[in-house]
This record gives structure tokens, sequence and C-alpha cells, in this order.
């Protein structure tokens, strides 16, 4: 069945595997990114060969209008909204003692005030189809282990995990699941510039490694399948074992 996705932060990383997978599945993807260069590049990635649609549109998904925007996109090109997962988030670490008030407000607004405006702007398109449709929210291990530097990231991430189980009872009803991934230590190009990130990691995570993205989009692609639609409110940590011992990587 050809479905219709919204994936924010989807230029590059975690998001941009998901959206590989999505596409292998034939279905219509509206991507999203802050970075125009960024999306260009995943539009000519993953364009040839896919089965299906492939728009993207350049935005600040923390941003309301940008919201409308992408879910209207998705209204007016295909009729319909099956899946929107709120990946698009910022990290901006900070000593708890020092941390500034616009850089509070700043990860409130893109990691917890973005998803919860795409929640709510899907479902309500979500709500009037008979098939319903999936949620997706992208949560961190910071919402259940104390990080250094990472106190209002994890306060924003364990903020997303709850919206999810809550609304649960507002969703339901309308056929419309609802879950967030949360994942450890994973490679990225991002991560990757820290030439020590994956030896640390691996001599901490239990499985010995970090993550892969393909690793991640596996859990991502399985929760807004049809094979897990009587899944919802769940969170599914994927990170190696790291929150079972959690062992610092300072």
């Amino acid at each position: 069945m050809q479905k219709v996705a919204i994936i924010t932060g989807a230029g590059q990383g975690i998001g941009l595997e998901i959206a590989r997978f999505l596409a292998l599945k034939g279905h219509h993807i509206i991507l999203n990114d802050l970075e125009g260069g960024l999306l260009e590049d995943a539009l000519a990635f993953l364009r040839p060969g896919s089965k299906g649609k492939i728009l993207g549109i350049q935005g600040d998904s923390g941003d309301r209008d940008c919201i409308h925007e992408l879910v209207n996109r998705a209204n007016s090109e295909f009729g319909q909204l099956d899946i929107a997962i709120a990946n698009a988030g910022i990290t901006l670490y900070g000593d708890f003692w020092q941390y500034q008030e616009d850089d509070f407000m700043e990860v409130m607004r893109v990691n917890t005030g973005g998803t919860f405006f795409l929640a709510q702007a899907a479902a309500s398109i979500m709500k009037t189809q008979e098939s319903g449709g999936s949620l997706l929210f992208t949560s961190s291990v910071t919402a259940h282990q104390a990080h250094k530097n990472l106190a209002a990231y994890g306060m924003s991430k364990a903020a997303i995990e709850m919206l999810a189980r809550n609304l649960v009872i507002e969703l339901s009803g309308h056929k419309i699941n609802v879950n967030t991934i949360a994942p450890g230590a994973t490679l990225t190009k991002r991560t990757a510039m820290d030439e020590d990130y994956e030896k640390t990691w691996s001599k901490i995570t239990p499985m010995g490694r970090p993550a892969t993205v393909t690793d991640i989009a596996h859990a991502a692609a399985f929760l807004v399948s049809e094979e897990a639609r009587h899944i919802t409110g769940q969170n599914l940590i994927i990170d190696g074992g790291w929150t079972s011992i959690s062992p610092s990587p300072y």
C-alpha cells in the first residue's frame, strides 16, 4: 500500500535514512530540513529509482507556518497523509549553572513545540481518513539517563515521550497510533566529526559499537508500518544496551 509521509530533519543522518527506507517501500515522501543545501542533496539521493514522489520543503520545523505548509502540501499534492515523523531537533550543550534562557527556549521551541504542533496538524488530516495514520517522534536516551551538559535537551525529549503517551487518549479513536524512538549514540556525518566518538562509545556500549542510522531506521520504519498499527503510546530505545548500565562517556 502506497502511503504519504512527512519527515522533518530529513536532510541527513537518521531522518534521511528513514526517508530512504520509506522510499524503498514506494511511499510518497515530503522531506523537510532547515538547510537548503542538505535538502537538495537528500532529494538527489532519494529520487533515482523511487517508485513514489519525493518532494522537499525547506524551513524551520519549529515554526508553525512551516508545519502547516508541510501538511497542506501533502493534502493538496496527494489528498492524504498517512505518516508524520517529527525527527528534527537541536542540541545546545551547556552547563546547568550557566545555561542561557535564549538557548533553553530555542531547544523547547524546536524539539518540543515542533513535535507537538506537527502532531496536531498531521492528526487533523489523519482523523478525517478512514485509514487513520501513524505518528512517530524522535526522542533520545537522554530522556532516560542523565547526560552532562544536556539538562535542557534531555528535558525536551522526555516531554516528547510523555506527549506520545498522552495522545493515545486523543488519537486512538481516530485510528491514529503514536510512538517514539529513543536513539542512543549513533554514527552520523555529524558525530563522525569527533574522531574519538566511535572508539569512546564502542567501549561503553554493551553491544560493542554505537548504532548506525540504519539501525534506527529499521525501528522507525516498523513503527509506522501496518504491522505496528496496534502499537501505540510506546517508546523504543535503540542504544545497544547503554541505558541498562549507563556508563558516562566523560
